[in-house]
């Protein structure tokens, strides 16, 4: 198995956005569209497997073993406004071209729906415990869109603060764009310790996103919902550290650090 996605169900969408949280710095964008299915409801409809995420099952409390993944869900909007498709899930790649094949397979999948734009979320690491309301930065593909979110909270002062972004957030904007896709990324202002999610941060990227699609969402069981969350993100984080810390021994310390900066 390379990369697969499974289609549950086949939804008419109209026009959808495609909301991206997948685990990173201070798991962020997980939290967040996590919290966001969770309160809409959004409906579940493909799977995506890979052989680029760490060889290792899931063991369930009633022993039930499963794969990592990624999920995609849907939310319609109402009175006819646009859809949404919110891809969350356990992990990303392992490796550099796993981080390509997967994110070209999102791509392919959400383009076969009649996706054109794209939001991923996700943490700028400061390296710092933040006690403020957190900065929401953000990068787009193009600087018509940087200027249509003008008024809407965002920070696009980040090239200073941040020269790269690795993994699916970046990914996704940047081949998107190559299929004339529209992308923002915004992240969380976040402190970016290992296995330490960021709820506040979290907070702060889903109010700016709810401002831009112009939607009511109710944060005030967002810290409940981090705390059931948690310690199923931590142990993935954990098995994936402890496993990752194997296979690298005896190789570049370089290796290590860039999965640490997965955005």
């Amino acid at each position: 198995m390379e990369t697969k996605i499974t289609v549950l169900e086949k939804p008419k969408l109209n026009n959808p956005i495609l909301i991206e949280g997948l685990p990173g710095i201070g798991n962020v964008g997980r939290v967040a569209a996590g919290y966001l299915i969770d309160q809409t409801k959004a409906i579940k409809f493909a799977e995506l497997h890979s052989s680029h995420f760490l060889p290792f099952v899931l063991v369930h409390d009633n022993s039930e073993i499963v794969l990592l993944k990624n999920e995609f869900y849907y939310l319609k909007g109402k009175k006819g406004g646009r859809d949404l498709i919110i891809l969350i899930g356990d992990a990303q790649s392992l490796d550099q071209v796993g981080h390509y094949e997967i994110a070209e397979k999102i791509i392919d999948f959400v383009e076969s729906l009649g996706c054109k734009e794209i939001y991923t979320l996700g943490g700028l690491g400061t390296g710092q415990l933040e006690t403020n309301q957190q900065k929401v930065f953000g990068a787009v593909s193009s600087q018509k869109l940087k200027k249509k979110l003008e008024g809407y909270d965002v920070d696009f002062d980040v090239a200073s603060k941040l020269g790269t972004i690795v993994g699916a957030s970046g990914l996704l904007i940047g081949l998107g764009k190559l299929r004339g896709m529209n992308g923002v990324c915004l992240m969380g202002e976040t402190a970016g310790f290992p296995i330490v999610t960021d709820p506040k941060s979290a907070e702060s990227v889903l109010k700016v996103l709810m401002k831009i699609l112009g939607m009511n969402l109710d944060l005030k069981a967002l810290d409940q919902r981090v705390k059931e969350m948690e310690a199923f993100i931590n142990k993935i984080e954990g098995l994936q550290r402890k496993a990752i810390d194997e296979m690298t021994k005896g190789v570049q310390k370089d290796v290590k650090d860039d999965l640490r900066y997965i955005g």
